[in-house]
C-alpha cells in the first residue's frame, strides 16, 4: 500500500511539474558563463529562454570599461584562444552583409551593443525569431557557437566585425 501511494505521490508531482513548465510556454533555457580574455577582468552570465518561436538572451556583465559594448554570437564554441580568436568569425549561416539584428541585413550573430555604468556593469536583453536552441536549424539554431563581447562599439557598418575592437569576453553556447 506504502509503495502505491508514493508512485502515485511521484506521478501527481511529475504531472504538476510538466503543468508548472509548459504553462509559462518555455520550451528550452540554456545558461552561459563569460570568461575574461585579452588580458581583461571581464566576467558575466547569461540565459537563453525560448517560448513561442520568440528566443530571449539577457546578461549581466562586470569588469569592462564605462561605455558602449558591443556583443556578438560567433561561429564556433571555442574560447580556448587568450584573446578569444577561437571562437571564430561572426555566425552567418544566411551569408548577410553586417548589420543591426532586427533592422535591415544582418548576421544572425549581430547582437548589438549595451552600455556599462561608471563601474564597468552592463546588461542586454534582445528577444528575436531568428535564433532557436537546440532545433537543428543550421540556419537558426545557437547551441554549439560561442558569444564575444568586445571592447568597443560596434558602428553596425564596417564590414565584416562592425568595427568593435578586441575580445574581451567569451563564452561557449553549449548544453
Amino acid at each position: 500500500m506504502k509503495k502505491i501511494i508514493v508512485s502515485i505521490a511521484i506521478i501527481i508531482a511529475a504531472i504538476i511539474g510538466c503543468k508548472t513548465n509548459s504553462s509559462n510556454g518555455v520550451s528550452n533555457k540554456l545558461n552561459v558563463t563569460f570568461e575574461p580574455k585579452s588580458n581583461s577582468n571581464v566576467s558575466g552570465s547569461g540565459v537563453f529562454t525560448e517560448k513561442k518561436g520568440q528566443v530571449t538572451f539577457t546578461a549581466n556583465f562586470k569588469g569592462l570599461k564605462p561605455g558602449i559594448h558591443a556583443i556578438h554570437i560567433h561561429e564556433k564554441s571555442d574560447c580556448t584562444a587568450a584573446d578569444g580568436s577561437s571562437a571564430g568569425g561572426h555566425w552567418n549561416p544566411t551569408f548577410k552583409k553586417h548589420g543591426k539584428l532586427g533592422e535591415g541585413e544582418a548576421h544572425k550573430g549581430d547582437i548589438g551593443n549595451f552600455t556599462t555604468d561608471e563601474f564597468g556593469v552592463g546588461t542586454i536583453t534582445i528577444t528575436t525569431s531568428v535564433w532557436c536552441i537546440g532545433c537543428g536549424d543550421a540556419t537558426k539554431d545557437i547551441v554549439g557557437k560561442g558569444l564575444i563581447v568586445h571592447q568597443g562599439l560596434d558602428d553596425y557598418l564596417t564590414q565584416p566585425t562592425g568595427n568593435s575592437g578586441a575580445r574581451v569576453a567569451c563564452s561557449a553556447i553549449l548544453r
